[in-house]
């Protein structure tokens, strides 16, 4: 019943590019209220405070399509875009902004990413767009195949970027000139999303890509490594073998952590590609970790905590089922996640219960949280961004 009821689900979503791309916008899943609705907030006992340290406005937000512009944090700043074109680097402690870019006539579809000295955005117009660091001054503008939906990633050398007609791109993080691509090909059905590139330390760029495979290639050259699959299509209809890899990756030592929509969480070795651990499940949001335990929100906006290495669920919090949760952050003892009515959950990492909760944004938080020196950093859909402490 759990499946047909998320297929009936899907089948009531808007379609994009051609009938091809599924949008899982929130606001779409409710229309019909026979079919998942979100559960009522029920009330908790609080045992923690959320204190608000600054708030910022970044523009419009994610705007009114449906775009996850997540922060970036790098050293001491944190770097945040609108979907109307408003680059903005702010202190990280205080919130104060540093300078503040506009794009005129762009609209912002990835981002942000940061590092060695750039700030970086791809566009609707198959763009990526390159800032300084310090001053925001744009520094160059590279082409790519088409939209980005994520943000691109560098290593200094290469800024590469995904695309959402199932390609990756280097470019040169100098002047923007493309480097290389590495291309696979698109099913018939795929989610409105891509994947986040990492770049690891011994430079390889790791993706996901929408037809369920994980891929590694040489960041310099893109000269192919390995692929394996995180997922694989079962299904009768285009619908149901949708197994987009679009959670973001986590670099842990030598393993790198992935997710599949309708497939599974898995540890692969980013030398070999070897699978190190899987178990089934379904998630496109990315997987964090911490007292052992590696968590994820289920496509059902159940947080679960399994027990690294194993198939042990150690416990599964369904307090927010269908609340179109973010993907989970870890920070001191507990879990943050964040829903489509802009409250943001603080969980325990121990037994998954609610321990407190604020609302940080009404029109909602689709982009994951960000955290950082045991505070947490959520930016809303409207354009608020806010730094909170958890006491």
């Amino acid at each position: 019943m759990a499946a047909m009821n998320r297929t009936i689900a899907l089948l009531a979503l808007p379609f994009f590019a051609g009938c091809s791309i599924v949008n899982l916008n929130p606001s779409t899943w409710f229309a019909d209220e026979e079919v998942n609705p979100p559960v009522e907030l029920q009330d908790i006992d609080e045992e923690v405070e959320l204190r608000r340290v600054w708030s910022a406005s970044i523009g419009n937000g994610q705007g009114s399509d449906y775009f996850e512009l997540t922060p970036a944090i790098d050293g001491e700043r944190i770097f945040a875009a609108s979907e109307d074109g408003n680059i903005y680097g702010l202190e990280l402690e205080s919130g104060d902004v540093i300078w503040r870019t506009r794009l005129d006539d762009e609209t912002v579809t990835g981002g942000v990413g940061a590092g060695r000295g750039l700030v970086l955005v791809g566009t609707a117009n198959a763009e990526v767009i390159a800032f300084n660091q310090f001053t925001g001054e744009e520094l160059w503008r590279g082409a790519v195949t088409s939209e980005v939906l994520s943000p691109p990633q560098t290593n200094g050398d290469v800024v590469v970027a995904q695309t959402v007609d199932g390609k990756l791109i280097a470019l040169d993080a100098g002047d923007g000139a493309r480097r290389w691509i590495y291309e696979t090909s698109l099913p018939a059905l795929t989610l409105r999303g891509t994947n986040r590139p990492v770049i690891t330390p011994q430079g390889f760029v790791i993706a996901g890509f929408s037809n369920g495979t994980l891929v590694s290639v040489a960041a310099d050259d893109g000269i192919w490594r390995w692929e394996e699959r995180i997922a694989i299509p079962e299904g009768r209809y285009d619908i149901e073998r949708v197994i987009d890899a679009d959670g973001d990756l986590q670099l842990d030592g030598n393993r790198v952590l992935a997710s599949s929509y309708q497939g599974n969480v898995m540890a692969f070795d980013t030398a070999t590609g070897r699978i190190v651990w899987g178990m089934e499940a379904s998630s496109y949001h990315g997987l964090d970790q911490g007292f052992g335990n590696i968590y994820y929100s289920s496509e059902a906006s159940h947080v679960v905590a399994v027990r690294d290495n194993s198939n042990d669920v150690v416990w599964t919090n369904e307090d927010l089922e269908y609340r179109a949760l973010t993907g989970p952050k870890t920070v001191g003892n507990y879990i943050a996640v964040a829903d489509f009515e802009g409250w943001l959950h603080v969980i325990s990492q121990i037994d998954g219960r609610i321990v407190g909760r604020m609302r940080v944004d009404n029109d909602g938080v689709r982009a994951n949280i960000l955290a950082d020196s045991g505070r947490l950093y959520v930016y809303g859909n409207s354009g608020t961004l806010m730094a909170l402490a958890i006491q």
